[in-house]
Formats: structure tokens, sequence, C-alpha cells
């Protein structure tokens, strides 16, 4: 064997022995979350997650879940050091089920969106650290926080690398320009409304309206009936 194959030899053991002691970290988590702080906590993110998906139920392009952990760094996991929002939307991803969030198996992409729904326990813990670790860590360009008992309510864009308070409007609302939507309060409950400003509905307000829409068409028709009965007209139901 010549120094030349003996040297390409030396090189190929070298790079199979260096990629055997390559650590892949696991890429199939489960979400690790604790229970939620109340019921008003779990209904307040299931609303949040049925209006929005509705609203884009034509869109492939995006992630939206709750309480579901983030695993950010792959050090972090026997460490415990991983996050996991009340509510968050990922743009520009394949919409499908997922088991958690893992960025090393997403291209690294955080949230876009992160809500956090505060209680008397997080408030502290969402308004300051994790605020820092969305604003410095996740570079997660809209974050906001709401509290479902006191209602308060305040939303933050990532300007010049810092979190900055979005301006509302006088309703109240805060755009959020990576939803396109609005985000605000509505009967206690946060909520997004259309760039005109019409709520999004719920499934159940959608199935309500819908009900009204066919009882108030039925009401012209019981009401054109007695008028056309009123002039002694008899109605041509050969059409129908």
């Amino acid at each position: 064997m010549t120094a030349a194959q003996n040297s390409q030899t030396t090189d190929q053991l070298t790079a199979s022995t260096q990629s055997e002691d390559i650590i892949i970290p696991p890429c199939d988590l489960w979400s690790d979350e604790p229970s939620l702080e109340s019921d008003l906590h779990r209904e307040q993110i299931e609303l949040l997650l049925a209006c929005l998906k509705w609203w884009w139920r034509e869109r492939t392009d995006f992630y939206a879940s709750g309480n579901l952990t983030i695993y950010f760094s792959p050090e972090h996991i026997t460490t415990r050091d991983f996050r996991g929002p009340d509510f968050f939307v990922v743009l520009g991803v394949e919409n499908r089920p997922r088991k958690s969030w893992i960025l090393w198996a997403e291209q690294g992409k955080y949230p876009n969106v992160i809500i956090e729904l505060l209680s008397d326990s997080t408030a502290k813990v969402d308004k300051e650290f994790k605020k820092q670790l969305y604003q410095d860590t996740f570079r997660t360009p809209e974050y906001f926080w709401f509290h479902p008992n006191t209602l308060e309510f305040k939303g933050f864009r990532l300007m010049g690398g810092k979190y900055q308070p979005i301006e509302a409007t006088t309703s109240g609302w805060l755009w959020s320009q990576q939803l396109e939507l609005f985000v605000g309060v509505h009967e206690s409950k946060l909520r997004f409304f259309s760039p005109e400003g019409q709520l999004i509905p719920t499934p159940e307000e959608r199935a309500i309206a819908a009900q009204q829409q066919t009882e108030l068409a039925q009401q012209r028709v019981e009401e054109l009936l007695a008028r056309l009965k009123e002039l002694e007209v008899e109605p041509d139901v050969s059409q129908q």
C-alpha cells in the first residue's frame, strides 16, 4: 500500500470514528407540560385555536397549538429547561399534528406569535422571565399576555431587538402584524377580529348565526304568504 493510500485510509477511519461520536438529539418527544391553571385557561386556549383554525381553514402553511412543549435546546432536555406557551403560532411550516414542537426537527423555527395566559402564580414569570426569553432567545416577533380573571391585556412587538408595547385602538384591540388580525377582549374572552373589525366566530356562534338566518328566512316567507292572503292572491306553488 502506498503512502497516499495509507493516508486516505487513515482519513476514512478518522471520519468514521468522528461520525460515530455524533449524537443526534431525539426528534420524537412528547409534550411535558403541567396541567392548566383553571377551566378559564383551558377554555381560552380552545377558543383561540378554534377561531384561528377556522379563519385560516384554507391555509396549510401554519401550525397553531397551546400548552405544548417547545424543545429549543437538546442540552436542556435533561435539565428540563424548556417552555410550553399557552398559545403559539408558527408560520411557514406544514400544518399537521405534532406531539411537541422540536426546534431541531423544524428547521430551527421559533413561534411567530405567543400568547401567555396569566394567573396569580405565573404572572411574574410570564411578565419577566418569559418575556425576556421570547425576546432574546426565541426572537418571537409578537408576544401578548392576557389574564382571564382580571382581563389585563398587553402586547409587544419586537423592534430593534427589543419588545415595544403595541398601541391599542380606541376599542382596546391590538393589531397583530404576524396574524393580520386584531386581538382584543370581547365578553371577558380574548378574541380575534378581522382587519375590518368583524369578530372571528366560534363554531357555536356560526351555528347560531346560521340558525337565525334560517329562522329569519322562514319568517319572511310566512309574512309574505300572510300578505298575499290578505290581498286574496293565491301563491303559485307549481314552481316549488
